[in-house]
């Protein structure tokens, strides 16, 4: 599976589950279901529009690369830029909707972010075993050249 289906594929089904965790991980902490879930489904939201402009320019950079595939450095490099940048996007949006201070919301987004680092990391490997790597990650052949064009 290639281009934007993949992308839809892997977003849907990584947001699902961080929804689904995030609500309880919130609710857990005092939070009102209704700020819970609100909040995780608008992290989401951020994070999803995120996760395609991260993965788009992480792609672009990945197939000019001179050796090909996912090295495990890579997939730390790849988790740790897309939750880093998550963290600039969540970190005011806690704060406001959770009526926290700044500081707050970013102690609970780096409770969040390490459990998502290790999320991320073993999320993005298990698509990738069960979908196959992405065009950008492939060795060159003849059948990779199209995708490199597209």
């Amino acid at each position: 599976m290639q281009g934007i289906k993949r992308k839809v594929v892997y977003v849907s089904l990584y947001e699902t589950i961080a929804i689904l965790l995030t609500g309880v991980v919130f609710y857990l902490l005092g939070f009102s279901v209704f700020d819970s879930w609100v909040a995780s489904v608008a992290a989401s939201g951020i994070a999803v529009l995120w996760n395609l402009v991260w993965n788009t320019i992480f792609e672009y950079w990945e197939a000019r690369q001179v050796k090909k595939g996912r090295s495990t450095r890579r997939r730390i490099a790849h988790a740790i830029g897309f939750e880093g940048g998550l963290v600039l996007f969540l970190v005011p949006f806690f704060a406001w909707w959770l009526s926290v201070s700044l500081w707050e919301a970013f102690i609970l987004d780096a409770g969040l972010l390490v459990f998502f680092l290790v999320y991320t990391f073993v999320f993005t490997r298990v698509f990738d075993h069960v979908f196959g790597l992405p065009a950008s990650a492939l060795p060159d052949s003849n059948n990779n050249l199209a995708a490199k064009k597209a």
